[in-house]
Order: C-alpha cells, then sequence, then structure tokens
C-alpha cells in the first residue's frame, strides 16, 4: 500500500478519535498491521494496555445484553456455537472383499447405502485391480508432466 497524504491525515483522525487499529483497518481498507506499523512510523501516541487498565482497576465497558431470540438465516434458526451438533447415526459395514485377490478400492460415498468396494481381480502383491492400481500409483516423473 501507498500511503497518501489523504491516507495518513486519515490515520491520524481516526487515531486522535480513538479507534482501534483494527477498526482504523476496517474503515480504510487495509490490515491492522498496515495501520500499526504506519502509527509506529509516525510516532503517534501509544495506547494504554488493556490489560494493565484492567489491573489498575480501570472500568471495563459492560457487556451488552443478549438477544432474547436467535438469530434466524434463511428461515431457520442459527444453532449457538456452545451448542453440540447432533451426530448422524454410523452406517457400520463390514468390508466387504470377497477374498485377499479382489479390489478394495471404495467406491461412492461414505456413510451412503451406494457406498460399496470394487470386487474386480486385484494385481498380484497389490490391493487394486489394473484400473485403480494405475489411479493408486502414480510416478512422481508423471505427476510433474500432468501438472505442467
Amino acid at each position: 500500500m501507498e500511503w497518501t497524504a489523504e491516507a495518513i491525515d486519515q490515520l491520524r483522525a481516526f487515531w486522535a478519535e480513538g479507534h482501534s487499529t483494527a477498526e482504523i483497518g476496517r474503515r480504510m481498507g487495509i490490515s491492522k498491521n498496515a495501520v500499526v506499523g504506519k502509527a509506529h512510523r509516525l510516532n503517534l501516541d501509544a495506547r494504554p494496555s488493556p490489560i494493565r487498565r484492567e489491573a489498575e482497576g480501570g472500568e471495563r465497558p459492560a457487556a451488552q445484553p443478549r438477544r432474547a431470540t436467535p438469530p434466524v438465516r434463511d428461515g431457520a434458526p442459527l444453532r449457538r456455537l456452545d451448542q453440540p451438533m447432533a451426530q448422524p447415526a454410523a452406517v457400520v459395514r463390514p468390508f466387504q472383499r470377497v477374498s485377499a485377490r479382489t479390489c478394495c478400492w471404495p467406491l461412492g460415498e461414505p456413510g451412503t447405502p451406494e457406498f460399496r468396494f470394487c470386487s474386480g481381480d486385484a494385481l498380484t502383491g497389490k490391493p487394486y485391480c489394473q484400473e485403480h492400481a494405475a489411479v493408486a500409483y502414480v510416478k512422481a516423473r508423471d505427476r510433474r508432466e500432468d501438472a505442467a
């Protein structure tokens, strides 16, 4: 970012009004760190530490009252973060591999009734059939060529 004279004047004005660096950044469309860095380079007055203010018995702003009703988006109430999410019932199926000679490549989305494993003939010493082994075992050189 280039700091124009107008931007510096605006920063100084927001700083004098006592806005936080994050708020100044939002208002100016720049990052908080850009505000902190420029304020330091301009030798603007340092802000008192909120931690030290509290330790000295300074007043904290009163907490905002919570809403009586939960916020709603698209007609459905939003879940509060402190409420546990309802977990869907897990569908546990045994591994349906007919023998050590069948392909065990997963097909479909786990947890859905359509989920299954390929049952083609596995290559010797590999858990997959020829088609799925070609997908699973790619040489690094081949990946670099595909990326280029």
